[in-house]
Order: C-alpha cells, then structure tokens, then sequence
C-alpha cells in the first residue's frame, strides 16, 4: 500500500507510528509496553516495531545497508521523539488542523491514487492499517508541515544580494552538486569533555570509511545524528551558494565520491560526500507563461463553521452573482479573506499554480468574465472571477524565485535542523526500551 502513497506519505508511513504491511507484522507482534517517556507524551513499543518494520521494508533488497537491530531501532525511536516533540510543540503555537480540513487531505490522498475514501479505508485494512491510525499520522504530517512553514516564515529570508550573487555564479557556469553527509551533533555550549566525546566518534567513523569497512550511505544510518540519517545522510543537488563556506571552497575541488571532513560547524562535527557533479549553467531559453487576473471570495471551514455550512454558503453567493448581483461587491461584504476583501476579492496577475493546483485548474476552466463553481481547497471554499489573461515573459523572474527558493531552502534546513537539536535538548525524555532504557524519567542528555 505505501508504495501506492506520495512520497510525503511513504515517509509519513515510516515514522508515525502507522501500522506496518502484514507481511512485516509477522516478524513481532506489538507489545503494549511504553519504548519511551516525551515530555506529557509516550511513544509505545508497538509504534516503535511497526516503525521499525516499516523501514526494514522500505531497504529491501538494500538490508546491508542497515545497522544491527539495536541502533536500527534507536534511530528510529529518535526520529519518533522528535515528531513528538513537533506536534507538541506545534500545539503550543496555536497550530490546529481541523476535522474537516483532515478529510479534505484524505480525500486528496485517495484521488491521488485513483480511489475515493471508501475504498482507501478497506486497501489500508488490507494491509493491516488501521483507518483511525492513518487519520492521526496524516493530522501529525500535516501538523509539523505547518509548523516548519511558521519557522521558515519567521526566521527565514534570502536578501537580493544574496540572490544576484548567485545569479552571477550561474550564468558564469557554475556546476550543481549531489552530497550527502554524516552529522555528529553537539549541544549548544558544549563542554571540552562533550567536544572530545563527538570529535573522537567522527574521527572513528573516518576511519571505518578511509579503510573501506562502511560505505557513506550505511555510515549514515547507522552513526549520523542528523535528521535524514535513515535517508543515508542524502542531501540532494545544491549550487554552490546553497553549500556552507566551511565547505563550499573545498568541494570545488573534490572528485565524485571524496569525502571532506571532519570539519566543526554550528551544529557539530561533519562528513560531507561529493555522490556527483552535473552543469547547472543558468540557460538562455525564453519562457512565457500565462498569466490570470481574477477575483475570488473564499468561505473559510473553522471550529465554527462546518464543511457542509462553508459549501451552502458559497453557493448561496455564487446564485446571487449569478443572478446579476456585482462579484466585487458581494466580495466586500462576504468573503473571509481579509487581504483580497476590500479590493472586492482582487487577487491581481498570478501564474496558474500561484495558489496551488486546485484554485489553477479552476481559474483555467472559465473564460475570462465567467465565473467557477464553488471548489474547496485548503483554504476553503471558493468561487472565482476569471477578468483577463495575458502571456509573461519571466524568464528572469522564474531564475530569481528558483534561486532565492534555493537559498532559502538550504538556510531553512540549517536552521530547522538546529531547531529541532534545540526541542531535543530541552525535551524530558525517558527511554523504556533498547540500549539506553532507565528507570525513571530524567532531562535528555544530547
């Protein structure tokens, strides 16, 4: 069944908690035990398993590549704490996803893989998982989305500067890098003890990888403190001004499959592997897109307004427009977005997939004057106002948003990294199972 899910949901499947296929809960049945203590929160030794199961499935084929059972299962435990402490923390900011808004996204879910809800209920029964599991896993992914999107929004910003400067990297034929990397944590304002622990643990994992004894992907499960360590410590393709200075001028020089480091960073001690290098020259080819000018009124679904409620009323409004009354007016009066509500709804010139591919694909369905039918998205419910079109040339637009998103990608990684080291260290965590249990609650020791 998971292979059927988007990949959001694959890694959705691996980490929260969700039942695991059959044919891996037949290698342990769940045990109603506490694995371990997260602040108010536990996490059991049947999440812990299924977890576990999960992503032995997900390595098929690849099992050499996965430490022993022990540290297996404490890195998955790991990553289960910290989607504990997310939810928790996320809660804590006013972070609320709504009933209705839950079903919208499992209903997405379903038409993605060309069901309805019905029919996802009984492939995920066949599979051995349980509908009210799968809710609370989508609610949790949902959640902590949300909550990295809130800290990027607040923390986050890439300057012109910033993005000229690489523009100016680019069109003078600047290359694209794959690398991945092992992370050996330290806490903020380690202690030298703490410095000699982690310098001496990196300096031992170089050496198992200078002597050829660990490839870098299986180094990575099994030794990296960094949050993608079950993904091999992958970091994917960056320019060179989405790499850290501490590296960026040495990678220049590096061959595919060198590897760098130790090297001392903010959050600690790492190894970074050259995997590849490709061209990323800026290309010289024109791109035009079209462009929309709507208006639209939007009908939020709260705790107070049902889906069902938020739809009639839409719809009452769209009879209203329909029967000649002013799109513009009726916006000022009714819709429940305040940044389009007093220019009458006016949502100015966007691409189609400005506000996601739902509110797109409507906009296209009308002609310019017509009006949609009332949709849902995320938001709520819709109807829209197609005024005009036109071709763009944004050619230099589009490489400035795709190279200040990568900037902001890459500062947004650090810092949410860093972030999440932060909630850990800070977390009252008790472990119950495996190498590191104990008897009684204390502080998290990084």
């Amino acid at each position: 069944m998971t292979k059927t899910l988007p990949a959001v949901l694959a890694t959705l499947l691996a980490f929260s908690g969700v039942t695991a296929p059959a044919a891996a809960q037949q290698q342990s049945q769940p045990l109603d035990r506490i694995a371990a203590i997260v602040d108010e929160n536990v996490i059991l030794q049947s999440e812990l398993q299924r977890a576990v199961n999960n992503i032995k499935g997900q390595y098929a084929g690849r099992e050499a590549q996965l430490p022993p059972d022990s540290v297996l299962e404490r890195q998955v435990l790991e990553r289960l704490v910290l989607v504990k402490l997310q939810v928790a923390r996320a809660d804590g900011s006013g972070i609320r996803v709504s009933d209705e808004e839950l079903n919208h996204a499992i209903a997405s879910i379903a038409q993605q893989n060309g069901s309805d809800v019905d029919n996802l209920r009984q492939r995920l029964a066949q599979d051995g998982i349980g509908f009210s599991d799968f809710r609370n896993s989508v609610r949790e992914e949902i959640i902590t989305q949300r909550l990295r999107q809130s800290f990027a929004q607040s923390r986050i910003s890439v300057s012109e500067g910033e993005v000229d400067a690489a523009l100016a990297q680019q069109n003078a034929g600047g290359a694209q890098y794959h690398l991945a990397h092992i992370l050996v944590a330290l806490p903020e304002g380690a202690t030298a003890e703490q410095i000699a622990t982690g310098q001496s643990k990196v300096d031992g994992i170089k050496n198992l990888l200078d002597k050829g004894e660990l490839d870098f992907a299986a180094a990575a499960v099994r030794y990296s403190d960094s949050p993608n360590a079950l993904e091999s410590g992958d970091l994917g393709w960056r320019s060179l001004d989405e790499i850290p200075s501490a590296f960026s001028n040495q990678i220049k020089n590096m061959k595919s499959g060198d590897v760098l480091g130790p090297i001392r960073g903010p959050s600690g001690f790492q190894l970074l592997k050259l995997v590849e290098v490709r061209d990323g020259s800026a290309s010289g080819d024109t791109r035009k897109v079209t462009e929309f000018h709507a208006r639209h009124i939007l009908i939020r679904v709260t705790d107070q307004v049902s889906d069902d409620a938020a739809k009639a009323r839409i719809e009452t409004l769209r009879a209203q427009i329909a029967g000649g009354a002013d799109f513009q007016a009726v916006a000022k009066e009714s819709s429940d977005d305040t940044n389009s509500r007093g220019q009458g709804g006016d949502l100015g010139w966007f691409p189609a997939d400005a506000f996601g591919p739902d509110f797109g694909k409507q906009v296209e369905s009308v002609s310019d004057g017509g009006v949609t039918n009332a949709f849902r998205t995320d938001a709520g419910w819709h109807i829209v106002q197609r005024v005009a079109t036109r071709q763009t040339d944004v050619t230099d637009n589009n490489k400035r948003a795709q190279v200040r998103e990568q900037i902001g990608r890459r500062k947004l990684d650090d810092e949410y990294n860093r972030f999440l080291q932060e909630l850990r260290g800070e977390a009252y965590v008790s472990f119950r199972s495996g190498d590191r249990a104990e008897g009684t609650a204390e502080p998290a020791k990084p």
